[in-house]
């Protein structure tokens, strides 16, 4: 294993912009899984059946990955702070509408909206790009991705503003209160990226759509899609998925459950600066070949029942090589599309956010064939699948002396 050179120091303008989508990353994202709190009370107060709860908790998971590839290639063209504003703004908007919501149908349309939190990824992505040199972009923009943690802002502080404001009073209350605050926070939020961040530096390009879409042609990039879907998209299903199997198989209380679910999405958010860290100094390819060994290290003994403990302990190291390997993974991303990140990281991130949203399903379809253990099954067979197919074009491409452009 070889080290890369050191490389200079980031600029003082480099930093800020890294900061301040790293902060706006980790509220929306808060946002973007509000749903999942705030829901609860809604079906109740609604009477809601699981159908339509379902429904309204996935739209904005599903909305925010399918548009993170338009809003890639708009950051891209256009300046990612310009468009990291309008996301901030237009999300602020529809979460302060949710506040005043009632009805079904109603919430469901300010759902679709609030979902935009969700391609703030895409777009924070093609940002960091354009002010950090590629020799940095591995601890950059791991550093950023670790924002997607803003799902705790929501579970630890989402069920206290429920219950501080009462409804009845000039502010919306109960529920309500909450997207009242996020709305607030991202439009302080706006401000101060709009205040304290430097002008977008793009230069007016001849380019046509063709040739922003001309990257998806490439077999690489579909591949690059596919890792991020077992890095990252198998994180958000079993972000969902473990609370439920430690209630339904344990008999463990749902707050409990909720506790060690935490001790396997803290590491697999938290631990992307490192994972873009390795990438910087050892290279992304190695990092992500040990990202998938630690991962299939932790998934082979949760293919049989195991005890409570030893399946906490495990799962928290699944979450580990999760956390690495989506940093190593944008890295990536970052070396092989040196400017294309907006169109390239946005595929690649949609492609993971539908994983997240397709996984449970499969968990749910497969369940009948494969027994109690199967999203443990099912996530194992991908991930070495995804193995094999990464290890083998990394021999071929060394075999080819090929390597990223930057290089």
């Amino acid at each position: 294993m070889t080290t890369t050179p050191a490389a200079p120091p980031l600029t003082a303008d480099a930093r800020r912009v890294v900061t301040a989508a790293t902060l706006g990353f980790t509220l929306m994202f808060a946002v973007w899984v509000m749903f999942a709190i705030v829901g609860l009370p809604i079906r109740k107060e609604l009477g809601l059946t699981d159908a339509q709860f379902t429904l309204l908790t996935a739209i904005p998971v599903l909305t925010g990955s399918l548009l993170r590839l338009p809003a890639g290639i708009w950051a891209d063209r256009y300046g990612g702070k310009r468009v990291f504003l309008a996301t901030t703004l237009i999300t602020a908007a529809f979460a302060l509408a949710l506040a005043w919501a009632d009805g079904y149908t109603t919430l469901l349309a300010l759902a679709l909206g609030v979902g935009l939190a969700g391609v703030s990824f895409a777009v924070g992505n093609a940002w960091i790009a354009q002010w950090v040199p590629v020799s940095r972009q591995g601890l950059a923009l791991g550093t950023f991705g670790a924002g997607n943690a803003g799902a705790s802002i929501t579970k630890l502080l989402a069920p206290l503003m429920i219950t501080l404001v009462p409804a009845g009073l000039l502010i919306p209350g109960g529920w309500h209160f909450v997207p009242f605050v996020f709305g607030l926070a991202l439009l302080v939020c706006a401000a101060l990226t709009a205040r304290l961040t430097p002008a977008d530096r793009t230069t007016p390009t001849s380019r046509t759509l063709g040739d922003w879409l001309r990257p998806l042609a490439r077999a690489q990039v579909w591949r690059f899609g596919l890792y991020y879907v077992i890095f990252f998209g198998a994180y958000v299903a079993y972000s969902l998925y473990l609370p439920k199997y430690y209630v339904d198989h344990y008999g463990i209380p749902l707050a409990q459950a909720g506790l060690l679910t935490a001790l396997f999405i803290f590491p697999a958010s938290l631990l992307r600066p490192l994972g873009g860290y390795l990438s910087d100094r050892f290279g992304p390819r190695a990092v992500t070949v040990a990202a998938f060994a630690v991962m299939l290290a932790g998934l082979l003994p949760l293919l049989r029942d195991l005890s409570v403990t030893p399946f906490m302990l495990l799962t928290t190291i699944v979450g580990i090589g999760m956390g690495v390997g989506k940093a190593s993974t944008y890295t990536l991303v970052a070396q092989w599309n040196p400017g294309q990140m907006g169109v390239v990281g946005g595929l690649v991130g949609l492609l993971g956010g539908l994983g997240g949203f397709i996984l449970p399903l499969a968990f749910a379809a497969l369940k009948p064939t494969l027994g109690g253990q199967t999203a443990f099954v099912t996530l194992f067979a991908l991930t070495a699948l995804s193995t094999v197919i990464f290890v083998a074009n990394m021999v071929r491409l060394k075999v080819l002396g090929r390597v990223p452009d930057f290089a």
